[in-house]
């Protein structure tokens, strides 16, 4: 499997983990945290060597460029190349500049990307897990709450409700060619 594939299908092994994930009331912050976590225990289950904040080649911009930008989660695998991943709430294209930066490294980059959607793309080989959120202001105006529910328990939408089969249902004649009448009235409704 060339690395672009191997990069399609853990970004979908990935995105199916973070599926499942929920919570309520959480700030940014914390979002950020539970979302470098999840990283974490998707890249142990998979048998990887797992480092937080790990070193990125990309130095950091002037006055700091002695020093190296770091990564929210870097992996090392026995049977690949490493796998590199940035949990980010909104779109920086210095983001991008170190997870390409990691791509040229020879590192499959995923970026984890949260929110309430409006998701830009990131450029290739970069390949983007998405998160949607609900916020709402925090109270006392400091910031925002975020909430998720896994996509299996998310509500349907109120239009579909009503169950069009079983003996509920209702079925009507077909108009015949020529008819000028209007539909027939409902068994039990006057027209």
């Amino acid at each position: 499997m060339e690395v672009g594939e191997q990069g399609r299908w853990l970004a979908g092994l990935l995105a199916e983990r973070v599926d499942r994930l929920a919570f309520t009331d959480l700030t940014t912050d914390q979002v950020t945290a539970r979302l470098v976590d999840t990283v974490v225990g998707w890249a142990r289950e998979q048998g990887w060597r797992v480092y937080r904040r790990a070193p990125s080649v990309l130095p950091l911009p002037p006055p700091m460029s002695a020093q190296q930008s770091v990564l929210d989660v870097a992996c090392a695998r026995p049977d690949g190349p490493p796998v590199v991943v940035e949990v980010d709430h909104g779109t920086r294209r210095r983001t991008w500049e170190k997870l390409l930066a990691e791509a040229e490294a020879g590192r499959i980059p995923l970026w984890l990307r949260w929110g309430t959607g409006r998701f830009t793309p990131p450029p290739a080989p970069i390949q983007m897990v998405t998160c949607e959120v609900t916020a709402r202001p925090e109270p006392g105006g400091r910031g925002r709450l975020h909430t998720r529910l896994p996509r299996a328990e998310k509500q349907p939408p109120a239009h579909s409700a009503l169950r069009l089969d079983g003996p509920a249902a209702i079925e009507l004649p077909l108009p015949t060619i020529g008819s000028t009448s209007g539909p027939p009235a409902l068994p039990g409704h006057p027209e």
